[in-house]
């Protein structure tokens, strides 16, 4: 049974890290407890760390209670993007550098499966040029990357889940300001991709594809490269019928938010553009009930993002990295969300 939601005060831990990432491959953050004023509404927000520099468009995953960080969008338009892999323990608030990417991405699709790391697609140069159709698998058991049987097409933004043994890549921005619904399922066993049913609306920006019942949920995204070309679509797919369908659309359109499954929720956090105008990022964040289809707005977090790296380790929701305004704003902070 789902724990009842309360309502709670949220705290803001102000920290600061004490090595560079630059100098040293091990950094901890130095943590100090201080009270936020104001309360939130079902939820506690925090900042728990800082990254060891500052990241957006990140691909991110968590595995053996560890957090995987990987690429990350440069600091200025027309740079190549970055290759940076670390490894982040919540339970000592560590930084450790991992191999580099064989190439440096944003917008990478991450997933998953039996022990190891997969990674999809991405662009090589900010901002949403130079789409890859990368595949590989990282061991973090012997910090070693391996490249796989290529993407179909090059493409930027995609979404990667796995699920059934298998790897789902899902839509995508293969450049010139166009989206696919490019659907292919990757076969470990065999080392190779076949097609399956296309995202009914094809988008990119998706976010975390959420895994429930064996079911993958996709939410929001953008059907140009444009934020105002944003959408609230759900759309749910079957692997066992090849199949989609609809789910009760998010409560206003959405692209580049945080996407998580937590306490059989899907959490959907922030987003780009909440305000053109003032440039903010959306700074709420809605609950999906699967078993009564409907949404619910959780506690506002502290800053706006949009573009944040999401994963779940224990009883925490982590949002790492991110854009505070529309535009390229990257951060450093490490947000932490908990339900009681």
């Amino acid at each position: 049974m789902r724990p009842r939601l309360g309502v709670l005060h949220f705290l803001v831990l102000l920290v600061s890290v004490g090595v560079s990432a630059q100098n040293d491959p091990l950094k901890k953050a130095q943590v100090s407890l201080e009270p936020a004023p104001g309360a939130g509404s079902d939820g506690t927000w925090s900042t728990v760390a800082q990254t060891t520099t500052e990241r957006t468009e990140t691909g991110v995953v968590a595995l053996n209670g560890k957090i995987y960080v990987l690429g990350s969008g440069a600091a200025m338009f027309g740079q190549p993007n970055l290759p940076l892999a670390q490894e982040f323990d919540p339970a000592k608030g560590q930084w450790r550098d991992l191999a580099p990417l064989p190439q440096g991405v944003s917008h990478l699709g991450v997933t998953t499966l039996n022990g190891k790391i997969y990674v999809a697609g991405g662009f090589g140069w900010h901002a949403h040029r130079n789409p890859v159709d990368l595949f590989l698998e990282y061991d973090p058991a012997t910090d070693h990357w391996q490249t796989l049987a290529r993407l179909s097409i090059p493409r930027g933004a995609v979404g990667l889940v796995a699920v059934g043994g298998m790897i789902h890549a899902i839509a995508g921005h293969p450049g010139d300001n166009k989206v696919v619904g490019t659907h292919e399922v990757f076969n470990p066993a065999t080392g190779t991709w076949t097609p399956a049913a296309p995202l009914p609306t094809p988008r990119d920006h998706l976010g975390n594809i959420i895994v429930v019942d064996g079911k993958l949920h996709v939410l929001g995204g953008r059907t140009t490269g444009n934020p105002a070309d944003s959408v609230a679509l759900h759309d749910v797919y079957d692997p066992a019928t090849d199949k989609w369908a609809s789910a009760a659309a998010l409560p206003a359109p959405r692209s580049e938010g945080g996407v998580a499954y937590y306490h059989g929720l899907i959490l959907y956090f922030g987003g780009d553009c909440n305000d053109p105008k003032a440039g903010g990022a959306f700074d709420d964040l809605q609950a999906y009930e699967p078993t009564t289809d409907s949404w619910k707005p959780l506690a506002k977090a502290p800053i706006g993002l949009h573009g944040p790296a999401t994963a779940v380790v224990g009883d925490v929701v982590y949002f790492i990295g991110g854009n505070s305004h529309c535009s390229i704003s990257p951060s450093n902070s490490v947000l932490a969300f908990r339900l009681p």
